[in-house]
């Protein structure tokens, strides 16, 4: 594929996924952040943009999700730095502000299934496309998201929470 149709391909793909994976990004981690981990993704999805599936969506979610891995690697090896210096210099105490009630819903599952759910609620996705981002089978994602949808059933419905049905999103 020569450089002008490389070109043109990834002008027609770029508008999509980057709506796609901005609001992905938005919903899993600070704004700065969120736009680093889309400038990788995009310089990703331009470098391999030949093993770019016609599916495009879910491959670039998956990268997303490993540069957002990335990401949050050097922001923990950045916080046990600072851990380290701020023995030396203790920083003024911070308040932090309110938990977004959907993150409170998922803060006592477990972090895989937090994010299985989030993948089927906020982008939509079918588990064939979340096996995609997560790089395991159609039907092992299948059987996660069940398992997860019953579990936050659970928790729901333990918590007070009325109406938690199958087809209700969190």
């Amino acid at each position: 594929m020569n450089i002008d149709s490389r070109r043109a391909r990834f002008e027609t793909l770029a508008p999509a996924v980057i709506d796609a994976v901005r609001r992905y990004l938005a919903r899993r981690t600070d704004p700065a952040t969120a736009d680093d981990v889309l400038s990788e993704t995009l310089l990703i999805c331009w470098r391999r943009l030949d093993e770019m599936p016609e599916e495009h969506l879910p491959w670039a979610y998956g990268v997303a999700r490993n540069c957002l891995a990335n990401a949050e690697r050097g922001h923990r090896r950045q916080f046990r730095l600072l851990s380290r210096i701020s023995r030396l210099d203790p920083p003024r105490a911070v308040v932090d502000g309110p938990v977004p009630p959907e993150e409170d819903l998922l803060k006592d599952l477990r972090a895989e299934d937090a994010e299985l759910l989030r993948l089927w609620a906020w982008e939509d996705l079918t588990p064939a496309a979340i096996a995609v981002v997560l790089g395991i089978t159609p039907n092992a994602a299948s059987i996660r998201l069940h398992r997860a949808k019953e579990k936050l059933r659970k928790h729901l419905t333990a918590s007070g929470h009325e109406g938690a049905t199958e087809r209700s999103r969190p």
